[in-house]
């Protein structure tokens, strides 16, 4: 019976082929809309996570006033027992690496002109092990430990304004842990780019021991935790804060600034492009669905006099509509793979940020639950709307239906 009603709805749906097929054009072109942005949205998630927690670890570890005071001298809030920590830490299995990190403000010069520098001390090799390339060099070499001069890395504004290239001398003024003021002679092994101009402008990158030695002290500001996989964060977050009372254990999402606001505004653009292609729907369902029904009245009084219940009607005209709702909504999913396909062979190259200067490749993510989220409330959509514009003329009065001109 249930085959039946179908079949028949088919049919009905097959008599006025361009209304039924502006109705599918719509509907498709509404769900291919909604999950190339919500695709492009996720890969965006997708990326500025992964770039968060590359940049700072799944996990940061530092006294507890590192993230809620200012310092009043370098390192006032720093670890003093890194190095026991950091092995502590590594016994955990689930832990790839971890990463001490020292960061300070100073003075960088060449001589002749001396500039604001925002540096970081790190531990090259492990750091650049398992970061992979985050940095693009665009002269010169990255750092290494064991070198037997002090090194330092330069954003590509910062040399510039330096006229510095690799081999150049500079040196590094800044506060000691005690409040002197020190100065450190160094040499440029590599110049990079970040992307933004800004953070080019002013970051410099150097060992931890050229850190350590600049500042007068062997603390660390904090220890990166860096994980096997993302979905371990939370666990071992809890394993970490509880094995370590005296500390506070950060996520990479604590700190991820930039990826909270980009994922408001895109929740917000995407939430109301969903919103308006549903509107849209709606009308032209609600369009289409009228026009047939009126259209059809007195054959909808007929078939009420020869016995047909108005409930088997609604289902018919609610399955017209599921028809409908059904091919637009993979018709619109075929498109979407099509196009997330295309961009993988092809690849396409977005234009740069506001802010910064390198583009990005246009990727759509394909998420199964997104598919079928999106698709069955297209077809729900479509038959909540046919149900609702079929309601009046099914519960009308026989003869007024049959008489209906």
């Amino acid at each position: 019976m249930n085959l039946m009603w179908l079949t028949f709805a088919v049919q009905n749906t097959l008599r006025n082929r361009r209304r039924s097929l502006v109705t599918v054009s719509i509907a498709a072109l509404g769900t291919a809309g909604i999950l190339l942005g919500g695709g492009f949205a996720l890969s965006t998630y997708k990326g500025l996570s992964e770039m968060a927690a590359r940049s700072t670890g799944h996990l940061i570890v530092a006294q507890p006033a590192q993230f809620d005071r200012d310092e009043d001298t370098p390192l006032q809030h720093g670890l003093d027992n890194a190095a026991e920590l950091r092995e502590k830490l590594l016994a955990d299995p689930e832990v790839r690496q971890v990463l001490p990190r020292v960061s300070f403000s100073g003075l960088i010069s060449n001589g002749d002109k001396s500039t604001v520098m925002m540096a970081t001390g790190i531990d090259p090799d492990s750091e650049f092990a398992v970061k992979g390339p985050f940095l693009s060099v665009t002269a010169g070499e990255v750092l290494s430990s064991g070198s037997s001069v002090a090194e330092v890395m330069l954003g590509e504004g910062l040399a510039r304004s330096l006229k510095a290239q690799p081999g150049s001398s500079l040196t590094l003024l800044a506060s000691t842990t005690d409040g002197a003021l020190n100065a450190l002679d160094v040499q440029v092994k590599g110049v990079f780019s970040t992307g933004v101009p800004d953070m080019d402008a002013r970051f410099v990158y150097t060992d931890i021991a050229t850190a350590q030695k600049l500042l007068n002290t062997q603390r660390v500001s904090s220890l990166g935790v860096f994980l096997a996989r993302m979905e371990m964060t939370e666990g071992a977050q809890q394993r970490v804060a509880g094995a370590n009372p005296t500390l506070k254990v950060q996520t990479w999402l604590d700190q991820a600034f930039f990826y909270k606001g980009v994922k408001d505004l895109y929740n917000r653009i995407f939430g109301a492009m969903g919103l308006i292609i549903g509107v849209i729907v709606v009308f032209v369902v609600t369009n289409a669905m009228s026009m047939a029904i009126i259209e059809r009245t007195r054959e909808i009084g007929t078939l009420r006099a020869l016995g047909t219940l108005p409930n088997q009607l609604l289902r018919t005209l609610g399955l017209e509509g599921m028809v409908l709702g059904g091919v637009g909504a993979l018709a619109g999913a075929a498109v979407a793979v099509g196009v997330t396909v295309f961009l993988l062979v092809v690849p396409f190259e977005m234009p740069p940020p506001p802010g910064q200067t390198k583009g990005y490749p246009l990727i759509i993510t394909f998420d199964a639950l997104m598919y079928l989220a999106t698709m069955l409330s297209m077809v729900s959509l479509t038959v909540l709307t046919s149900t609702w514009v079929a309601r009046k003329t099914v519960n009308m009065p026989v003869v007024d239906a049959l008489a209906h001109t």
